[in-house]
């Protein structure tokens, strides 16, 4: 249309003009917008208009329960959440009478994208199992968008993930939180602002990997050298940019023209990443099953000065509980696998209630598993149930931070996502009764205040090659 109305002005301007316009002189292109690289490109797309979903069991995600309450999303964001809301001009309203709305569901660990389906062997891109410490690579440049697996996450009321490289190795690489959308690149999926995390993996896979090939680590105690020694060269390259640093501030004051610049040091992406942990601006997500190792990995971590954000899997969390409140260390969990190796035979089904209840006790249901993730809120439940057989009631409203809050304070986008909160974005999740119930169902998941799954209306959804 735009086109059309500029030739017809151009055809009227010629019928009054009594010369031709001079040329325009030819100039600099206007100015590409720029972007860091690998930076995030995710549009939430057309929010439309604004959603007001009424008579609600709303589970906030604070620790609150509302019973008949309202909550209303516009511009892509949560506007308010309480009792009696009126709607805004042309807004769409559902009554939510006998349904429950809860914040949209995160995943801390899943493989989505970087272990697709179908599972084949060019699509098994989440161990670069070339080195006990490959801390230079990232698993985001792993990440397959067409993966189906997001799709059916959606469709269990997963709006956010952390897609996280494998536990080949000591130190795997670096994590990326993405939003749980369809697109092309997985760049137009990298949640906005989110920082990065960094895998870790104690135990039993790294040395069997490494210890077949006769190289470090081949036992336990080989691992931890092999952490110290990642981190102790990573300590003396921060100290080398520092130094770096500290010379080129003193050539620029000085400004003499005969002067030499100070050469920096090589870049090496590996003690790069450690260095950025050490520092805090990434999060350290360290898989480990057993309570004593995860104790030598909080002394690790207080050598080097960096913080573990959460241990994941930790069948042993439980013995460890109260330490790992008070360090402020999250647990995520399963709710009951154990057994299947070693390492992760002392597991009891009561873990992530006791991780809860511990003083600034942080438990978090996490997936693994392309299936799992399909059922987070499945398997909360039946950590609840062991909970309160063992004297630990959880009530709904405490149960669903371990898929939402605590998973999003965790990933560091608590201030984002994760609560039902005035100004936080509208990632919401409508199920078609108690999410705690083998017959949950998620109706529809928005994303951004965008309706991105509607089990009564499937077909405008966007779907995989593979879903066709």
């Amino acid at each position: 249309m735009a086109a059309c109305a500029l030739v017809s002005a151009c055809a009227a301007q010629s019928q009054v003009a009594t010369a031709p316009a001079p040329a325009p002189e030819a100039g600099p292109a206007p100015p590409v917008a720029s972007r860091a690289p690998w930076s995030s490109t995710y549009d939430p797309g057309d929010q439309g208009a604004p959603v007001l979903i009424r008579n609600a069991t709303i589970l906030t995600g604070t620790g609150t329960r509302l019973d008949g309450g309202d909550l209303l999303l516009e511009h892509g964001r949560i506007s308010a959440v309480g009792h009696g809301l009126q709607a805004p001009a042309g807004a769409r309203v559902i009554d939510a009478s006998g349904r429950w709305v809860t914040p949209g569901l995160i995943d801390v660990h899943s493989h989505l994208g970087v272990y697709a389906s179908p599972g084949l062997p060019a699509h098994s891109d989440g161990n670069e199992a070339t080195d006990p410490v490959t801390a230079g690579v990232w698993a985001e440049h792993s990440i397959w968008p067409q993966d189906p697996g997001f799709e059916r996450a959606l469709e269990g009321g997963v709006t956010t993930m952390q897609i996280l490289p494998g536990s080949a190795n000591l130190i795997g690489g670096r994590g990326v939180t993405v939003k749980n959308v369809w697109a092309t690149t997985y760049q137009a999926m990298k949640f906005p602002g989110a920082p990065q995390g960094l895998k870790m993996a104690c135990g039993e896979n790294p040395k069997r990997v490494y210890g077949g090939r006769q190289k470090l680590p081949s036992t336990r105690m080989g691992n931890v050298a092999g952490y110290r020694q990642a981190f102790a060269d990573a300590r003396d390259y921060a100290e080398q940019w520092k130094e770096y640093e500290a010379k080129l501030a003193i050539f620029k004051a000085n400004a003499k023209p005969d002067a030499t610049a100070p050469k920096p040091p090589k870049r090496d992406l590996r003690l790069e990443t450690l260095a950025a942990a050490i520092k805090g601006e990434l999060l350290v997500h360290n898989h480990c099953y057993r309570a004593d190792e995860m104790g030598i990995m909080l002394d690790l971590a207080r050598e080097f000065g960096f913080r573990i954000a959460a241990f994941h899997h930790g069948v042993e969390a439980y013995k460890l509980a109260g330490r790992l409140g008070e360090e402020g260390v999250c647990g995520a969990l399963w709710a009951d696998w154990w057994g299947f190796k070693l390492e992760s035979w002392d597991g009891v089904q009561e873990n992530l209630a006791i991780v809860d209840a511990a003083p600034g006790g942080c438990a978090i249901v996490h997936s693994d598993s392309s299936e799992g993730i399909q059922r987070l809120n499945q398997e909360a439940a039946k950590a609840m149930t062991r909970g309160a057989r063992a004297g630990l009631p959880i009530p709904p409203e405490r149960a669903i931070r371990w898929v939402t809050s605590n998973a999003a304070k965790a990933l560091g986008i608590l201030e984002q996502t994760g609560t039902l909160e005035g100004g936080k974005m509208a990632d919401v999740v409508i199920w078609n009764g108690t999410p705690f119930s083998v017959y949950a169902l998620a109706e529809q998941v928005y994303v951004d205040g965008v309706l991105r799954f509607d089990r009564s209306h499937p077909a405008p959804k966007a779907r995989s090659d593979f879903e066709q």
